[in-house]
């Protein structure tokens, strides 16, 4: 009976904890959302920042944004797959690679403002790439490279054991089996820990004011030669996102509509990395049944 009582005590206190976290994120993302979307419109999201009353809109920085989280990724992911499989499936139990879990999660806790400071150093200054989009992305590739490899990690992890010896004994190759049936059995995490990085990618602005960026020449659409500095595909220009838009017209003071502008930004940064992880959590079930066969 008291083995009971507890077991009913405990599963109540949970259940109340886990209402207290929805309320929080029901809560910040109502009142971001219901503050935010009435200002939202075609006009806001497809005109310059000079161009929409006084705060304009955001066409730009919206691109911006997207263009780094998807350049971040090109790069971050690769290294990210290949350092978890090593760790994962190739390196030994021993304290070489408990140093390198430790850096990792070290690295991961870092804040971003240092990485920022460290990419204007290094890739700003030192590199010479000056305010761009390319040093914004490898100052991001440092910021999102130690969670996303240890999310990727995660998930290889739990991958069943039998599932390797499965395919070892049917023959295959220790890389073969790690790409034939961990990794897709892995996917589902390895998209979550994507997700989780990408969302941090998106909303990230203090290591963007040190390496991207605040605002930079007139983008043109149309041209698509990446070494022209005017082209939109250029990875030289600076680059303001939507995360750091939000912050200068707080900070800067000359914006009238400055609290109505900050809203309806906030509102679209939210509404994007939502339908993103929607959109990634779709495609990957998908790919999950097409690569597994499961139903």
């Amino acid at each position: 009976m008291k083995a009971k009582r507890n077991d009913k005590i405990a599963t109540i206190i949970i259940h109340i904890l886990v209402a207290i976290v929805v309320l929080i994120l029901v809560g910040i993302l109502g009142n971001i959302l219901i503050t935010g979307v009435p200002h939202l419109s075609w006009r806001f999201l497809t005109s310059e920042a000079s161009s929409y009353k006084a705060g304009g809109g955001v066409r730009d920085q919206l691109f911006n944004s997207l263009y780094l989280l998807v350049l971040t990724t090109i790069i971050s992911l690769p290294i990210a797959l290949g350092a978890a499989i090593y760790l994962a499936e190739y390196a030994k139990d021993n304290w070489i690679t408990n140093l390198i879990r430790t850096t990792i999660e070290i690295l991961s806790s870092l804040p971003s403002i240092v990485v920022g400071l460290f990419g204007y150093l290094l890739f700003v200054v030192q590199f010479g790439f000056g305010f761009s989009i390319i040093s914004g992305a490898l100052a991001l590739t440092f910021f999102n490279l130690p969670i996303l490899t240890s999310n990727i990690e995660q998930a290889l992890k739990g991958v069943p054991q039998s599932q390797r010896e499965a395919g070892l004994a049917l023959g295959l190759s220790n890389w073969k089996t790690i790409r034939g049936i961990v990794l897709p059995a892995a996917l589902p995490g390895i998209l979550t820990g994507l997700i989780l990085s990408a969302g941090r990618i998106f909303g990230e602005a203090a290591a963007l004011i040190y390496t991207a960026g605040q605002s930079g020449s007139t983008i043109d659409y149309s041209n698509w030669n990446p070494l022209s500095p005017t082209s939109f595909l250029n990875v030289m220009r600076p680059a303001e996102t939507l995360a750091v838009h939000i912050w200068k017209v707080n900070t800067e003071g000359i914006v009238s509509d400055a609290t109505i502008v900050s809203a309806a930004t906030s509102a679209l940064l939210v509404i994007v990395v939502i339908i993103f992880n929607l959109s990634a959590r779709f495609l990957g079930n998908k790919l999950y049944k097409k690569l597994t066969a499961a139903k």
